[in-house]
């Protein structure tokens, strides 16, 4: 059973073992911990079991206009149960409010979500994996 939290408390750095999968350097969990605390919305998905966080959505914003959904991420052995799905749901529906909602992703997963009516614009960024902390 996953249970859906819309807060960090209780979450602690050994819950988020096992993200980042695939990135040339992983945030380290302490890291992973205090960058869903910073942030303005944060949805978790929960082992009803363990307690495990087994995906996360997270957002930042001006708390009026617009916001950022800057990662999204189902630990590889939960994936394909609609996990993710839930996650872009529940947090689309925190930032209902907002004039804008911006999501940077790779091509792969334009389709995903475009099935929340998100529609593909040109941006720009800038990775720098040395700044990553660790």
């Amino acid at each position: 059973m996953i249970e859906y939290v819309t807060s960090m408390e209780g979450v602690d750095a050994e819950d988020l073992e096992g993200f980042f999968v695939g990135w040339p350097t992983r945030p380290s969990t302490r890291s992973h911990l205090e960058l869903l605390s910073g942030s303005e919305r944060v949805v978790l998905a929960r082992d009803g079991e363990s307690g495990q966080v087994v995906g996360f959505v997270n957002a930042v914003g001006d708390g009026v206009l617009s916001a950022f959904v800057p990662l999204l991420e189902v630990l590889p052995e939960h994936q394909g149960r609609g996990i993710g799905t839930e996650l872009v749901r529940r947090m689309l529906a925190l930032l209902d409010d907002r004039y804008m909602v911006d999501v940077c992703c790779d091509d792969d997963f334009v389709p995903f979500y475009e099935r929340f009516d998100m529609v593909r614009v040109n941006g720009m960024v800038r990775r720098t994996p040395s700044s990553i902390p660790r």
